[in-house]
């Protein structure tokens, strides 16, 4: 079972994530991810993001080593969001409003995660960089959403696996990625209504069915 991360105070709301990078920097990095998504990874050169942003490869390449690096960094920057856990005080509600995020997000990113997909395979270092700056953040949202149904007695700690943690996001991503078939709020709703709340609350129905099986003799 994933640990579950713990609940962050809400005094007050967090602020947005800032970019990292110089308004420079950013710059060539949204010309590389343009770049990325018309050409892919392959077709994409150091040479022409040099070009079109009238730099120099010395340039770029001072900042960004190898065009991986490059990649990354325009990949990371591209998909940044501002995601916080919902609140709605019922686990059903949070995961319809983060299906819903996740359709948003894996379509307006979809070209981008095709351009890299096949990269990703075959360089680990790529791999472990998105792993670590672009699923793990979204993965936080979720185990937050879990932590608090099980403060709130919705769920038990013991159905919560990384089988159905992924089931959400994975599932909605990969249809956001097949041309012609995207996510949409009814694949959504059949995801939590049919398949994640039953596995989810079968032991807190358990529980309360022997309760009342208990009550009854």
């Amino acid at each position: 079972m994933r640990r579950m991360s713990t609940t962050p105070k809400r005094d007050a709301p967090p602020s947005p994530p800032r970019s990292r990078w110089t308004p420079r920097e950013a710059e060539l990095l949204a010309i590389t991810l343009r770049l990325l998504q018309q050409h892919g990874y392959e077709g994409l050169t150091v040479e022409a993001v040099a070009t079109e942003a009238k730099s120099s490869k010395a340039t770029v390449y001072k900042r960004w080593p190898t065009k991986g690096d490059l990649v990354v960094a325009a990949f990371i920057e591209g998909t940044r969001v501002f995601a916080i856990a919902p609140r709605t005080g019922s686990l059903r509600e949070d995961l319809l409003k983060v299906g819903a995020q996740v359709c948003r997000d894996a379509r307006e990113h979809a070209s981008t995660v095709r351009a890299v997909l096949t990269e990703i395979s075959r360089n680990p270092a790529m791999n472990a960089a998105i792993q670590d700056e672009f699923v793990r953040p979204r993965k936080l949202i979720m185990d937050e959403i879990l932590e608090a149904a099980i403060q709130r007695g919705e769920i038990d700690t013991a159905v919560v696996n990384d089988e159905l943690f992924d089931l959400l996001p994975a599932y909605l991503t990969f249809r956001a990625l097949v041309p012609g078939d995207p996510p949409t709020v009814e694949a959504v709703r059949m995801l939590v209504d049919d398949v994640l709340m039953p596995a989810l609350t079968v032991n807190t129905r358990s529980a309360s069915a022997g309760t009342s099986r208990a009550d009854l003799e």
